[in-house]
């Protein structure tokens, strides 16, 4: 009869452990779903994130002249479009990568950007601003109220030339004991070329090309877990973090022009307001990448020369 008592008293403690747990799990999973915004997320609109190469432009030197260039454009040239199925009409690359090219030559402070991408309008603006000014007296000559629009000597071209999706995947998961935790990552690729034109000539003085790679991974810990014969806890969580993809346009960019601007000064194509900025540690570091760039390239030519066949002897 005691033994008896005691099966029945067990069972309602039982009955309450198993309600607490379910309670509190309920509570714990509504307060995961619940859209609480991340502390590293801000709310309020704010200057876009310089990257390294920003900052590395804001530390060239001062040159000796501000040479004016002009850009007409820098178009996606890729063709490549978002895999998802509901963005089909949407482009992997931004379409504003030449208002990125214009704030990149701007920062470096080398370059003065005149108005070329909006010429129809720009004319449009000065047209109504001649017709604002009264005909002259008969027998005055006109006046001229607009003054002229300041010529370029150096014309900026080029655009997104590449963009390859998943050039490196991959992944990794354990579980024990039904705690499990997985892990995926994933590496697009992006390439801008850029190239300056001298306008009186047309011939290309300088062209770059920069390539940026896009990581994305994701984590997600799990939990299965026997909290009774027949009650099963299940926990799944999960976590992702993409790069950016404008972000990673706009550091190519910068990229390509500070390689183009430490070109131009190696081709003497414009100077350094003081010649011993020369051996300052941002001309040289852009100058020994470089120079690594063409050993490899001479390296590699060696290369397939060696692996290239001996014409046979007839």
């Amino acid at each position: 009869m005691n033994a008896l008592r005691g099966i029945h008293a067990t069972r309602p403690a039982r009955q309450r452990r198993l309600a607490y747990m379910a309670v509190s799990a309920t509570l714990l999973l509504g307060a995961c779903a619940a859209p609480q915004t991340p502390s590293h997320v801000y709310n309020a609109a704010r200057l876009t994130p310089a990257t390294p190469s920003t900052n590395d432009l804001l530390k060239l030197p001062p040159p000796a002249k501000k040479v004016v260039v002009a850009v007409y454009g820098f178009r996606d040239q890729t063709g490549q479009y978002k895999p998802s199925p509901d963005s089909s009409f949407s482009t992997s690359v931004t379409q504003g990568a030449a208002s990125m090219l214009i704030k990149a030559l701007n920062d470096s402070h080398w370059f003065i950007p005149v108005e070329r991408e909006g010429l129809q309008e720009l004319l449009t603006e000065r047209r109504i601003i001649r017709a604002e000014v009264p005909p002259p007296p008969k027998g005055q000559p006109a006046v001229n109220n607009v003054p002229a629009l300041i010529p370029a000597t150096i014309m900026m071209g080029g655009g997104i030339v590449a963009y390859e999706s998943n050039v490196r995947t991959g992944g990794a998961g354990a579980a024990f004991l039904g705690i499990g935790l997985s892990t995926q990552y994933r590496v697009d690729q992006v390439t801008v070329n850029l190239r300056s034109i001298d306008v009186d000539t047309g011939r290309i003085l300088q062209s770059v090309s920069t390539t940026k790679t896009i990581f994305s991974y994701e984590i997600n810990p799990s939990l299965y877990k026997f909290v009774n014969f027949k009650d099963l806890l299940q926990i799944e969580a999960g976590v992702s973090n993409n790069e950016p993809g404008q972000l990673c346009v706009k550091e190519a960019i910068e990229a390509a022009v500070l390689h183009l601007t430490v070109q131009g000064l190696k081709d003497h194509t414009w100077a350094l307001k003081n010649p011993k900025d020369w051996d300052s540690p941002i001309i040289q570091h852009y100058l020994k990448a470089e120079n690594t760039y063409g050993l490899t390239a001479a390296q590699a030519a060696k290369v397939m020369a060696a692996q290239q066949p001996a014409p046979s002897e007839n």
